[in-house]
């Protein structure tokens, strides 16, 4: 009869979770998680697979962390909103582990249902098949792309330092060669990120909106003309 487990899963992605909130990627190893849990480090072995297994308890507890509220009335561009910021607002509260969501592929059930639930409030819209994937792309994209921007763009206060002191710096760019740079930079002091991300996200779904009813609308990896049987003059 095998001897019971020590830790639970949940436990395990945790602990692997409060290790790069507080020294980064580079702080997570199985050493220094078995510390936490005041066992050896073989003894982690025994429930994770090397770094990679790191890795994935790390994604898999951020994406565990995403809530939403979706209203009886919603509309699919709502249901989509309420979905995305909450995958946004899981990934912002954990910036370190960000590069892992961005690279690392999770196939587990906990790491996929936001993904299936992103995919039904698009399919809501009447896309399906590539039309589907290509939707799930762009906001997937825009979602994990608005984390990044925050956490290394030209604006970002990751390192500690503070918005205006950022922005001083840029204001003091020749303003012939970095002029919209320096706008927006000044523009960053009086905005708030979680307006600034629904806002783009409007963007993209009256781009997708616009799409689903447009009368010359074609499948996905086909021009218009091609979707017509005609061909493209250059």
């Amino acid at each position: 009869m095998p001897a019971p487990r020590k830790f639970t899963h949940e436990q395990l992605r945790a602990a692997a979770l409060a290790l790069v909130d507080q020294h980064g990627l580079a702080g997570l190893t199985m050493r220094s998680l078995a510390a936490v849990l005041g066992t050896g480090a073989m003894t982690i072995y025994n429930y994770v697979d090397g770094r990679e297994g790191l890795e994935h308890l790390v994604t898999e507890a951020v994406m565990s962390e995403a809530r939403w509220s979706i209203e009886p009335d919603a509309d699919w561009g709502q249901e989509v909103t309420a979905i995305a910021e909450g995958l946004w607002r899981s990934a912002r509260a954990h910036p370190h582990a960000i590069p892992l969501i961005l690279t690392r592929r999770s196939i587990d059930e906990t790491t996929l249902a936001p993904s299936e639930a992103l995919l039904r409030a698009l399919a809501r819209s009447g896309r399906s098949g590539g039309e589907l994937l290509v939707a799930f792309r762009a906001v997937s994209a825009f979602i994990t792309g608005f984390a990044q921007v925050e956490l290394t763009g030209p604006l970002s206060t990751e390192r500690g330092e503070d918005l205006t002191s950022i922005t001083d710096r840029i204001a003091a760019l020749p303003s012939d060669r970095f002029a919209k740079l320096i706008e927006i930079a000044r523009a960053a002091l009086d905005s708030d990120p979680e307006i600034e991300f629904r806002a783009g996200l409007g963007i993209v779904l009256a781009g997708l909106g616009w799409q689903a009813n447009h009368p010359t609308r074609s499948p996905a990896g086909t021009s218009p003309q091609q979707a017509d049987g005609k061909s493209v003059e250059r």
